[in-house]
Order: C-alpha cells, then sequence, then structure tokens
C-alpha cells in the first residue's frame, strides 16, 4: 500500500496528523518516522514480510506510527482492542504468533504482570521509553512491494460468544473497502479531517485509509476517546470534520449539541454502525445536526463494506416508504453483492428474512489457522454473515438480528430488534435491549432489559400492543440503570443472558 509514500512526495509539508488542535506531523515526517519504524522492524529485529506486529494501544498519535511502519516494513498488522483484559491480550499474541508488541505505556504494567503466561515475542516497543524512542532513530527502510493476496491486517473477532477469532484480510480487501468509502460512503478532500473518538483497533481506525489517500489530515483527541463537547471544540477548530462512530455516540453527541445549542458547521460527515440505530433517534439526529449523517453495516469478515444508507436517503423524507428506509441499513456496496438466502443458499423472496450473504474482494480470506470455521463462513465463494435481514424490492437490506439472537417462542421466530423498536416509541424508554430466556413451557420467552424512568410493565405492554403483535411483547421486564457495553458501545446481550441465567430475576 503505498498511499503514505505518494502523499509525503506530492504533499511533504502538508498537515498529516494532529494531537488535538495542535498540529503533530506533517507527510513527510509521518512517512520518515514510519520508514525508521520498519528499518528497526525488519534490519535490527529481523524480521521478513508477513510476520504479524501487534498493536495494543490507546488512540494517540503513536498508533497510526506503529500501524503504518508495519505496513511500509510489508508486515501484518494485528490491532488489539485497549479494552481487552490482559489475559485476553495474551491470547491474540500467541494465536497470531505475533513477533514484536507496540504498547502504549498505560496499558503495559498490567500486562507485564503475567509473567510467563505471556507468549514469547522478539520485542516489546512501548511508547515513552528508550527503547521506542531507539526504533524511531533507525535507518529508514525502503518501502517494501506487497501484493494484493498479501496478509495485511489480523483482526480478532470481539470474542463475546467464545474465544475470538483471526480475521485475515488482504492488501486486496483494504484497497476494495476504501475505494467502497469513496463510491458509497463520502468522498474526501485534503482540506477533510478525520477524526478518532472511537478505538482506532476497530472501525475508526480502517478509515484512517480513504483519509490517507487523499493526503487528508488525522486527528487524535487530547482526551483519546470520545466526549462530545470536545468534538465540537474541534469541529470548530479544524472545520470539515468526519467521524465514525457507534449509535450510542451519535444519541450522546446529539443531545449535547440540542441542550447546549453548540453549533455543528464543523462537521461534515458522521458515518455510524456497529450496533442498531432506531429510526427515532435517526430522525432526531437529522433534526439537530442536519445532512450530515451515513449509516453503513459491516463486520469484520468483510469490513465496512456490506451495505450504506447514503446520506440523500436518509434525508428522503418525501419517500413514500423512508420510513421503512431509515430502519434499514440501506443498499449493497457497488464492490459487492449481497443477497438473502435460506439455509440451502437458495436466495430468498423480497420480503423473506433469511441470512446476510456477501461476495467481492471487500470479503476475508479467511479466519487465521482456522480452516474449520473458514469452510463454514466461506461457501461457494459467499460469506454468510450470521446476520438475519430481509431485502425489499428497492434493494434495501433491513437486519433483523444475530441468527444466534433470534427468540424462537411457542414455535415462532421473534427478532428482538423489532421489539425493541416497539419499546423505544414509550417517551420513558431510553435504551432497551432484548434476549430470550429458556422456559418449560415455551421454549424461550422474551425478556426485555430497560433503561428509562417512570416506567412500568403494564405501560410498556400497551405500547407493544400498539405496534407489534400479541405474542411479540416480552414476557418479563427487568428495569435497569444501564446496559452492559463494549468500549464500542455495542451491548452485550450475553451479559445481559448471564444475569438471567444466574437467577437474577427480572420483573
Amino acid at each position: 500500500m503505498r498511499w503514505l509514500e505518494r502523499a509525503a512526495r506530492v504533499h511533504p509539508q502538508r498537515g498529516a496528523l494532529w494531537l488535538g488542535e495542535q498540529p503533530h506531523l506533517n507527510y513527510v515526517q509521518l512517512a520518515e518516522r514510519a520508514a525508521r519504524l520498519a528499518g528497526h522492524l525488519r534490519d535490527d529485529l529481523g524480521l521478513q514480510p508477513g510476520e504479524r506486529v501487534a498493536v495494543f494501544m490507546s488512540n494517540q498519535p503513536s498508533y497510526l506510527e506503529a500501524l503504518y511502519g508495519a505496513l511500509w516494513a510489508g508486515l501484518a498488522v494485528v490491532p488489539i482492542n485497549a479494552k481487552l483484559h490482559p489475559r485476553e491480550v495474551a491470547f491474540i499474541l500467541g494465536d497470531a504468533a505475533a513477533s514484536v508488541l507496540f504498547v502504549s505505556d498505560d496499558l503495559a504494567d498490567p500486562l507485564r504482570a503475567l509473567g510467563d503466561e505471556l507468549p514469547p515475542l522478539r520485542e516489546w516497543l512501548t511508547t515513552g521509553q528508550p527503547g521506542h524512542a531507539a526504533a524511531l532513530a533507525a535507518a529508514p527502510w525502503p518501502l517494501e512491494p506487497s501484493a494484493p493476496d498479501d496478509l495485511a491486517w489480523l483482526f480478532y473477532t470481539s470474542g463475546t460468544t467464545g474465544r475470538p477469532k483471526g480475521v485475515m484480510q488482504t492488501q486486496r480487501n483494504l484497497q476494495a473497502m476504501t475505494a467502497g468509502y469513496f463510491m458509497d460512503v463520502d468522498d474526501v478532500s485534503c482540506d477533510d479531517a478525520i477524526v478518532y473518538a472511537a478505538p482506532m483497533s476497530h472501525g475508526a481506525g480502517m478509515y484512517n485509509f480513504p483519509f490517507l489517500a487523499r493526503a487528508a489530515r488525522h486527528v487524535v483527541p487530547a482526551s483519546g476517546g470520545f466526549d462530545p463537547a470536545e468534538l465540537v471544540a474541534l469541529a470548530r477548530s479544524l472545520g470539515r470534520l468526519c467521524l465514525f462512530a457507534a449509535p450510542t455516540m451519535v444519541k450522546r453527541l446529539v443531545d449535547h449539541i440540542e441542550a447546549s445549542g453548540a453549533p455543528c458547521d464543523g462537521f461534515k460527515t458522521i458515518v455510524y454502525g456497529g450496533g442498531p440505530m432506531y429510526g427515532a433517534d435517526i430522525q432526531r439526529a437529522l433534526a439537530v445536526m442536519g445532512r450530515r449523517f451515513v449509516q453503513i453495516y459491516g463486520q469484520g469478515e468483510s469490513p465496512m463494506t456490506i451495505t450504506a444508507l447514503s446520506r440523500e436517503h436518509l434525508a428522503d423524507a418525501a419517500h413514500p416508504r423512508h420510513a421503512e428506509r431509515i430502519a434499514s441499513v440501506g443498499v449493497a456496496h457497488s464492490l459487492v453483492e449481497v443477497r438473502v438466502a435460506g439455509s440451502d443458499g437458495a436466495t430468498l423472496p423480497e420480503g423473506e428474512t433469511g441470512e446476510v450473504l456477501v461476495r467481492g474482494d471487500t470479503v476475508m480470506a479467511g479466519y487465521w489457522r482456522n480452516p474449520e470455521a473458514s469452510a463454514a463462513t466461506l461457501r461457494d465463494g459467499w460469506l454468510w454473515t450470521g446476520d438475519l435481514g430481509a431485502m425489499d424490492g428497492d434493494g434495501f437490506l433491513t437486519l433483523k438480528d444475530r441468527s444466534k439472537d433470534v427468540i424462537i417462542s411457542g414455535g415462532s421466530n421473534i427478532y428482538p430488534r423489532e421489539v425493541e423498536e416497539a419499546l423505544l416509541r414509550h417517551p420513558g424508554v431510553r435504551e432497551v435491549s432484548v434476549v430470550g430466556q429458556a422456559d418449560a413451557e415455551w421454549g424461550e420467552i422474551v425478556v426485555a432489559f430497560v433503561v428509562g424512568d417512570g416506567l412500568s410493565a403494564a405501560a410498556l405492554d400497551a405500547t407493544c400492543l400498539e405496534h407489534i403483535a400479541r405474542f411479540k411483547r416480552p414476557k418479563r421486564y427487568r428495569f435497569v440503570d444501564s446496559l452492559p457495553k463494549n468500549n464500542y458501545g455495542k451491548v452485550l446481550k450475553t451479559a445481559l443472558r448471564e444475569m438471567l441465567n444466574q437467577g437474577e430475576r427480572p420483573c
């Protein structure tokens, strides 16, 4: 991937990296630091093309330096979620057979405390420590040529239902993802700025590539994370701010702007995904912030690139099916094929629910050292996503749920998202998540975990009965102060099920 080298040659003095509102590096400086890190990895340590370099860091400018240094050297990056437990990190390091670890100084000590539980590594490079500074002083390495099918990015799935699997993303996958951003999400100019308010180990970090390809600006918030007031200040100071955010982050940003009356003209594009954005929430976001939103649907196995719901479709309130469209995840990305199929792989008629299948150059090469899982997920050239959805006659895909989350009660399939959408129509409900609980009579029953004020089971039942069939309404409610979430804002339904299995009985 030659984008950084090209940016440094063509736009050497253009600002590349900001820490908060302060310029940090221009493109020639960023490329030089990447080349020196590559020199340390290849020349000093003797790593060979294709070896894995893990990056376990909180959001900071050094993250992009480590990422580009490994790719410059022809190595594969293993981004690791900064919120993981040290033992989870140790598993990934061992499974990936990582040779080197870049780690931020705030995360190093808990990991080192594992001692012999950690797999052997050639070297730890800890930010702020002498070893990291010495690596940045190494002789620069010439850009290593890469082939389209070379492994570039080894992304480990969240592991919320078991041991995480390493998703093998190639140079071709990342290039197709980047092209898909320009074609279906947003164009990028050199004046644009992407801010990394969500974890750089996940989708927000992957979106660096479209902005790198256009030699645009990269901004790491001074806080290192998501803070609505900080984002508003950055938008005002830097302008043309773009970001990727989970729906919960979008909601918090909209809440802040509406409550504070802060201007939002410094925001250019907010891409949301990673979980369901309910219809009422996106309508409110559009009312408060205007046509700045694009929705994407993807997964690690086809990163950020299954479908997109454009700002034009979101804003087309005059369309007779606008309500259905904004509740969908949009239409297939230009570089993939998407269809809905039954268990036999046959495409289902319009409107019928089945598993979402994807084919194209964005789809992973397979799971790392896991041929059985690869064969189960990649069949006849199609990625079986594990997500359930239905396609309408215009090509808009509406997700129902993960296949494992479907509740089968009394022989009928109930999709949690449909129940959640109904409950969110009650004005007192702030958040809700619906799961199934084993039941001797029904097989499973519907249980709703609800965050809100002044709520009762009777009032929520009445709301459900106004919008969905009686058999779909929850049999039980659990009123909680908050929902368990991962650091990307996705509700952890496994944690909710564990609460039920441990005998914490809902209302």
